[in-house]
């Protein structure tokens, strides 16, 4: 697994980016690939005729992105770190409901290591922590190559959620590494703690 750290992207330069390497990976040209960054603040949505999560899209504060991802709106934002997988699903089975579950599985870990007991919740895909709610997962393939991946918040502020229904889940608290540990982490460093934990997930993914 190569990793790439690249620091606060556009959102639309990210996309590219891995519009571009689903390419070269489908090529041959590169190994399997996974991109960690944040985002300048933005909101997605998947392709969906079903945009109420959106709420009132003229008062939103920050710019709106439809995406070739699956589900609801959601908020990315400086403080979130993101995880792009660009992987060939044809070495882990061509199953995304076993995928979506070991992205699960390794930001579950990752929690664990850092003294956060998180969890799955049923019918809901994502990270946990009791009620609330620290990270979001939704993806993308193109001909069995991977793309998109997680948004797993990082610092205390969470006010880009405000003003939508994030993944179209009524009253969802969102949190966050540093609110539910007490101890104020970057992005940068939970980029570089989560690296071996990913690589782990991705090994047990080929072994199922």
């Amino acid at each position: 697994m190569n990793f790439r750290w690249l620091g606060r992207v556009d959102y639309n330069e990210g996309l590219d980016l891995q519009n571009t390497l689903v390419s070269e990976r489908q090529q041959g040209l590169i190994g399997d690939t996974t991109l960690l960054l944040e985002h300048d603040p933005v909101y997605t949505i998947g392709r969906t005729r079903d945009r109420s999560s959106l709420r009132e899209t003229d008062a939103l504060p920050h710019p709106v992105v439809e995406t070739n991802r699956g589900g609801q709106a959601t908020y990315h934002g400086p403080g979130q770190l993101v995880g792009y997988l660009i992987l060939d699903l044809n070495s882990y089975g061509r199953d995304l409901h076993t995928y979506l579950r070991q992205i699960e599985s390794f930001l579950i870990d990752f929690a664990d290591s850092l003294g956060i007991e998180s969890t799955r919740r049923e019918g809901l895909t994502g990270t946990w922590v009791e009620n609330r709610k620290m990270a979001s997962i939704g993806v993308g393939v193109r001909k069995w190559i991977s793309m998109h991946g997680f948004g797993l918040n990082v610092t205390e502020d969470l006010s880009g959620y405000q003003a939508i229904t994030p993944c179209g889940i009524s009253d969802v608290q969102m949190t966050s590494l540093s609110i539910e540990t007490g101890n104020p982490l970057t992005v940068e460093q939970s980029a570089e703690l989560i690296q071996p934990f990913i690589s782990k997930g991705i090994q047990e993914l080929q072994q199922a």
